[in-house]
């Protein structure tokens, strides 16, 4: 399967997002690997907040929506032993020569296209294409099911590696969603003193089943005084979830916001001055450590998901996923 000329089907379903319009095409070229790419058929992709962003206008993105994916690949120029191996691929497709690749921070590369959301189609179809560089083998024991995950599970694990948590710190997470469900079950690997604040009862149930305590947000603004926190995390999406995380930090505290806001948000920052808090943006992070984790068992998500859709049915499934208190949504080309 060298060839895609000769091996694969010359079209393929995606769902494309133009001029604001999302459609199911049915016959988009599939693309051709380059030297240094791989060929990917997809297996599962799952729906995230950001695609629901950009479906309002977030990133100004046109093209095949979608970056979180389980495949297999079909087709790899150059480098056959990547021939069959189901994958998992990072999003960020870098230039590598700039100040930020020299640093190894790919993911700040000013030039960079990102998968689904900026320059560069997603994985809401039934084929994509990633550089070779990108693709992590997923174990023969992680079902697709699970593996899907990775890209989030990966995003939650940067919380960590950016700010050190200890057993004794007081960390609240704001917001029960599905990055807010994965961020709290990494914080409670930690050992700390772990709250999460979320307003819909499923996945109040969700962190019940896992141990990890979680209060509804109407009790939370009742009795602020008593959750004063050395870390929030904010994974609401909206920007009361940040002005209810400056009223949790204590002085010389940390947030850490991993919400991508579509309007402006008023912030009180001479507040943040006085008290010496530091705030701290968080996006992607380590691949192979979210597919140790998963491997091992020591993260739950299938209890997470919500539904399972066919890619013919793409465009409900992305309706369903927009809907309060909609857990994750997968589509299965």
């Amino acid at each position: 399967m060298t060839d895609p000329d000769q091996s694969l089907p010359a079209t393929m379903r995606g769902l494309v997002l133009e001029s604001g319009r999302l459609r199911l095409d049915r016959a988009r070229r599939v693309p051709l690997p380059k030297a240094g790419e791989a060929l990917i058929r997809v297996i599962l992709a799952g729906i995230c907040a950001t695609d629901q962003a950009i479906l309002r206008g977030y990133a100004d993105f046109s093209g095949i929506l979608g970056h979180e994916f389980v495949g297999r690949v079909v087709a790899a120029p150059h480098a056959p032993e990547w021939l069959g191996r189901r994958v998992v691929g990072e999003i960020n497709l870098a230039c590598g020569v700039c100040p930020a690749c020299r640093r190894q921070e790919m993911a700040h590369c000013r030039q960079r296209a990102v998968v689904g959301i900026r320059k560069r189609d997603g994985v809401f179809a039934d084929y994509v294409v990633l550089p070779v560089a990108n693709l992590h083998p997923v174990p023969e024991t992680l079902a697709d099911r699970c593996a899907v995950f990775v890209e989030p599970l990966a995003a939650a694990l940067e919380i960590p590696r950016q700010t050190h948590v200890t057993p004794t710190d007081r960390v609240v997470v704001i917001g029960a969603g599905k990055l807010g469900l994965l961020a709290a079950q990494v914080l409670a690997l930690t050992g700390c003193d772990l709250r999460v604040i979320g307003r819909h009862a499923g996945s109040l149930e969700i962190l019940a089943g896992l141990g990890i305590p979680a209060l509804p947000e109407t009790a939370v603004m009742e009795g602020l005084e008593g959750l004063e926190a050395d870390l929030v995390v904010e994974c609401s999406g909206h920007p009361s979830g940040l002005q209810l995380a400056r009223r949790l930090v204590r002085p010389r505290g940390r947030i850490v916001l991993k919400s991508a806001y579509l309007t402006d948000v008023s912030v009180d920052l001479a507040g943040l001055v006085v008290d010496e808090v530091t705030l701290l943006g968080s996006r992607c992070g380590p691949f192979s450590a979210a597919l140790r984790l998963l491997a091992a068992g020591r993260v739950r998500v299938e209890p997470l998901i919500e539904a399972i859709f066919p890619l013919e049915d793409g465009i409900r499934a992305l309706t369903r996923s927009g809907e309060k208190g909609t857990l994750k949504c997968l589509i299965q080309p």
